[in-house]
């Protein structure tokens, strides 16, 4: 294939149909497309394990790649979830009549062709294609090559269900996997409403930097959980475990612990028998190093300051010793992505100052930073978590994929 557009140029023209559908008609869609996807378990599994058994062991994006029944079952679900979220589209947000006897109203309106670039996950396939024709979009998607398999396969049984409602295949278009078209998609300002990278740091600031279509950052997660001094240590560590080890490979899961050095001898080796079990490795400041080496945990490196603001997306963390929560606030802001930061506390001032001076896109007190999610938000599945302050900022969910369109009725006015 020499070019895109062509393609894209259909995702156009699709977006039309897309935007006749009836809000019922885009709900029933997701759901014969659950049902379908559940049908069809096996065969995803299978196609799968093509793209799973092409990626090394050792990669941390394999577990990314992955596709299980559990998964696959979730997938399914997410549709319904998505097919039962109200209509963004048609919203009023003003009303009103102004002097010279106009009728203004500012309402919803689809933004049009989305288009995806993003890598390993062959389930941002499935809620990318939900979410936009819930919100009656056309989605163009460019996944990579490490999940061609699974994507072409999950694409083929989105374009059966759009069958069955008269919508034209192109409505969810997959581009070739080539690096060689990524320039034409961040070109393409007349086919192409808005672009968003999901991905590696490399990823999105590539397309930050040569994209002319308005571009929606979904940046790295550096997550960092502080131990303040009054937290409950024993819930701390259950928190820190949790944020590291339940899916490492998440951009929500925690990479540098900061622990305040009244506690940090009670605390650390609090974390020992968890992370063993998990062979978490950690790269320890000369404190924190001092710490768990005389508590004899097994799987310990001396950090670098490389191991800081390092998203880690594997069972390993840095930890750094702080002196207060001035100091924390302090290494946060030099390392933090923005995405997710929490504090561990049971003094309210000190959490109340964490919430309100941490520049992040979700900031948690007591709580685990992997709930930072569209669908554990109740706001159906996600594109990604934008880190940016423009348009939309944390889970870029449904609600963010409308723009808005000035409705003005008169009955002869002009201006001179």
């Amino acid at each position: 294939m020499e070019s895109i557009v062509p393609q894209l140029k259909e995702a156009r023209e699709a977006s039309v149909a897309v935007r006749r559908l009836t809000d019922r008609q885009r709900a029933d869609l997701l759901i014969n497309l659950s049902a379908r996807v559940l049908a069809n378990a096996e065969n995803i599994i299978a196609e799968n394990r093509k793209d799973l058994d092409l990626m090394d062991d050792a990669d941390p994006k394999k577990d990314r790649l992955l596709l299980n029944q559990k998964r696959i079952n979730e997938l399914a679900q997410s549709l319904v979830e998505v097919a039962e979220l109200p209509d963004p589209t048609g919203e009023v947000f003003v009303e009103k009549t102004i002097q010279q006897g106009l009728s203004l109203k500012k309402i919803a309106v689809p933004l049009g062709v989305v288009g995806v670039i993003y890598e390993s996950r062959p389930n941002v396939t499935i809620d990318v294609a939900s979410l936009c024709l819930r919100s009656a979009n056309a989605c163009v998607l460019k996944g990579g090559k490490e999940a061609q398999h699974s994507n072409n396969y999950l694409v083929s049984l989105i374009h059966e269900s759009l069958a069955d409602f008269g919508v034209p295949a192109a409505a969810v278009t997959l581009l070739p996997t080539g690096r060689e078209f990524v320039g034409e998609l961040l070109t393409a300002i007349q086919y192409v409403d808005i672009i968003i990278p999901r991905g590696s740091e490399g990823l999105i600031k590539f397309v930050r930097q040569n994209s002319l279509v308005p571009t929606i950052e979904t940046g790295a997660g550096v997550c960092h959980t502080y131990i303040e001094k009054t937290g409950d240590l024993d819930k701390g560590a259950q928190i820190v475990v949790n944020a590291k080890v339940s899916k490492p490979s998440a951009c929500n899961a925690l990479d540098t612990v900061l622990v305040d050095r009244v506690v940090a001898a009670e605390f650390l080796p609090k974390l020992k028998e968890d992370f063993i079990k998990w062979n978490v490795e950690v790269f320890a400041d000369e404190e924190s190093y001092e710490i768990l080496a005389n508590a004899e945990y097994p799987y310990l490196q001396k950090a670098s300051e490389d191991d800081f603001g390092k998203e880690f997306l594997d069972f390993k963390c840095s930890v750094k010793v702080v002196d207060g929560l001035s100091d924390a606030l302090k290494q946060i802001e030099h390392y933090s992505s923005r995405h997710s930061e929490a504090i561990v506390s049971t003094n309210e001032e000190a959490i109340e100052t964490f919430l309100k001076e941490v520049d992040a896109a979700s900031v948690y007190a007591n709580a685990s930073t992997r709930f930072t999610d569209g669908g554990v938000f109740a706001l159906g599945a996600e594109i990604g978590i934008s880190t940016q302050k423009l348009h939309a900022r944390g889970p870029f969910a449904l609600e963010k994929l409308v723009t808005e369109k000035w409705i003005v009725k008169g009955d002869g006015q002009v201006r001179w």
